[in-house]
């Protein structure tokens, strides 16, 4: 019952009673305490208890209703409260959002201690901002960049370097800028910059660049590659020569760069670019020996082979053995096909 409805009824019902006492007994009635003498009529002395008890339950019904009012205005706002928690650790960001109720408090400390994430299928919920920052994130997992500055993304986050890798492949430009302040960047973004302007920018340009960024093997066979397909104005051999130093290249390392560059220029080049490689790091005597061979520089390679003790370099003293003996065999063919 509300309380209008009781009091309501309860006036009704004391006011029935006052006229029902007068009804029956008009008269007075004397009352005496502690020395203290009170004469009213009986329905006054009917009518008080009613009264007092009356006044009682409805502060009594006031007071409970007004912190089941205030409790009620508290989880309404916790509601909302703990909506933009969600969203806040959604988009990794640390959540300092403060709860009214101790309930909600307790659903916040679970929610922190844990990974949120969005699944791949469809969301739907009955907060509009809610859906958006889900289906933004959606977006940025699937490979899209989304730039609305009200996501305001955590700058270490896994999110915002997942949304730079989309920036950087949808705008090459901008995997420039990445480039120009690599100090500013992760190494994932980097090398997303990278290979981006690998794909879509010229070698002069490309040659501006990659300095700025330290290369691990992968990124140096793809650049390698745009080098040979760009080779008029692609890298001079002092770099290709640093390049595969700083990368500490193995044996079968500088053979497979031989084998790439191979097709891709000319001998004389070919011949120049690995013999500067050798000259610097011995290591990369196999691939020189083997350009040699390529070429059939015979009397090069057996040159260079007697300067050499003879348990050295044997699988090229038996090709040449071989190919003395009639044998035509490459280097391919036995160990490195």
């Amino acid at each position: 019952m509300g309380l209008k409805l009781y009091i309501g009824f309860s006036l009704l019902f004391i006011v029935a009673v006052g006229l029902l006492g007068y009804s029956i007994e008009n008269a007075e009635y004397e009352v005496s305490l502690w020395g203290y003498t009170q004469t009213l009529p009986i329905v006054v002395w009917v009518l008080t208890p009613l009264l007092l008890l009356f006044i009682l339950t409805v502060l009594h019904l006031i007071f409970y209703g007004s912190i089941s009012y205030c409790k009620n205005i508290g989880f309404r706002k916790d509601e909302v409260s703990i909506i933009n928690s969600i969203k806040t650790l959604l988009l990794q960001k640390e959540d300092k959002t403060k709860f009214k109720t101790k309930a909600y408090r307790n659903i916040a400390l679970i929610l922190r201690q844990l990974n949120l994430d969005v699944k791949e299928t469809a969301f739907t919920s009955s907060y509009e901002e809610l859906n958006k920052v889900v289906s933004q994130i959606k977006d940025i997992k699937s490979g899209k960049y989304v730039s609305d500055k009200a996501l305001k993304l955590n700058l270490n986050s896994n999110l915002l370097e997942q949304n730079l890798i989309n920036k950087v492949n949808e705008e090459t430009d901008y995997a420039l800028d990445v480039l120009k302040k690599s100090d500013q960047f992760s190494l994932n973004v980097l090398r997303s910059a990278y290979f981006s302007i690998l794909e879509n920018k010229s070698m002069t340009t490309i040659k501006k660049y990659y300095l700025n960024i330290e290369l691990d093997k992968e990124m140096a066979l793809k650049l390698f590659i745009k080098d040979i397909e760009n080779n008029e104005f692609g890298l001079k051999h002092e770099e290709i020569l640093k390049i595969t130093k700083n990368l500490k290249y193995s044996k079968d390392e500088y053979i497979t760069l031989a084998k790439l560059y191979k097709p891709g220029v000319t001998p004389d080049k070919l011949l120049e670019l690995f013999q500067k490689i050798s000259e610097d790091n011995e290591v990369a005597l196999d691939s020189y020996f083997y350009i040699l061979l390529e070429l059939e520089m015979i009397d090069k390679i057996k040159d260079l082979l007697s300067a050499y003790p003879e348990n050295e370099f044997l699988v090229f003293r038996a090709l040449l053995d071989l190919k003395d003996a009639g044998k035509h065999y490459s280097l391919d063919d036995i160990i490195y096909k």
